[in-house]
């Protein structure tokens, strides 16, 4: 049985993580600085900021996959989410390479490309926004999360390992849909994240497929569902929130993804299932006064 580590499994994102390598006969280890509500697997309480707490608790695993992080700009002050975001980072792989681990997944976000939480509000260059489209971020948490993309460059340079570099959506747990008859029908909600999405049950397999998938290199991945979270079609929701955007680089006709999900498809043989449409009551829904 393979053992796998996953830090941050204590989070929004983590227990479905924790409970997708444990359903699929993973021996799992949690690592994070609280148990999770509900216990799935054994937890360790540990401070990844301390590199011999990292290396204690990545021994003897096959993989680690890296969770934990301060998750948006603005929640602590710039330095620290820098800091905490990238060191912590870095000692997962400094340690996983150390001791032979050849596969890590780390997390890192759409707010990279720099639209989310801009200062001076940018538009996306092109959509549906790929891996290729420039990264411009005016926060801490989103060049964290570029820097940290560069480490895992240079720990697989170095080292071979093979990373692969989750760039998540918004993430949606099952019980969070019924938050969504309040602004599907608004296109001005949401419009910093391209309405994007992605539900916990996907992201936690795409998770699994990086650790069992062979020859991906150092590879950054973006993961969103297979649509936008509104009720509006997605070029209605280009044109009401960045008009001036013309370069579009896949037929926009219905509600597709504005946050290209291809290149994961491609590579992993991941498939997102869960839509919001499935879960919400669109009865219920209304649009906006």
């Amino acid at each position: 049985m393979a053992k796998v580590v996953i830090t941050g499994g204590s989070g929004l994102l983590g227990p479905w993580v924790l409970r997708e390598f444990v359903d699929h006969g993973y021996e799992v280890v949690n690592v994070d600085t609280k148990h999770p509500a509900k216990p799935i697997c054994r937890t360790i309480i540990a401070d990844l900021n301390h590199l011999r707490e990292v290396y204690g608790v990545l021994e003897g695993a096959d993989a680690v996959v890296h969770l934990a992080a301060i998750p948006a700009a603005y929640l602590r002050p710039n330095e620290v989410t820098f800091a905490n975001n990238v060191l912590s980072t870095y000692h997962i792989l400094e340690a996983a390479t150390a001791l032979g681990i050849r596969k890590a997944v780390i997390t890192s976000s759409e707010s990279s490309y720099g639209i989310v939480f801009a200062v001076q509000p940018i538009a996306p260059q092109y959509v549906p926004i790929d891996e290729a489209h420039p990264q411009l971020p005016q926060d801490s948490y989103g060049l964290s999360k570029i820097v940290n993309e560069e480490t895992a460059e240079m720990f697989h340079r170095k080292t071979g390992i093979q990373v692969v570099s989750m760039r998540l959506g918004n993430v949606i747990a099952p019980s969070m849909y019924q938050n969504f008859p309040n602004f599907v029908h608004d296109a001005k909600a949401r419009e910093r994240i391209l309405w994007s999405y992605i539900d916990t049950r996907d992201a936690a397999a795409a998770y699994r497929l990086a650790v069992e998938r062979e020859g991906l290199g150092c590879v950054a991945l973006n993961i969103a569902a297979d649509d936008t979270s509104m009720d509006i079609k997605s070029r209605d929701l280009m044109v009401a929130s960045y008009p001036h955007v013309t370069d579009y680089r896949a037929p926009l006709d219905g509600y597709e993804t504005l946050f290209s999900n291809e290149k994961a498809k491609r590579l992993l043989g991941w498939q997102p299932v869960h839509r919001w449409r499935d879960y919400v009551d669109l009865e219920k829904a209304h649009p906006s006064s």
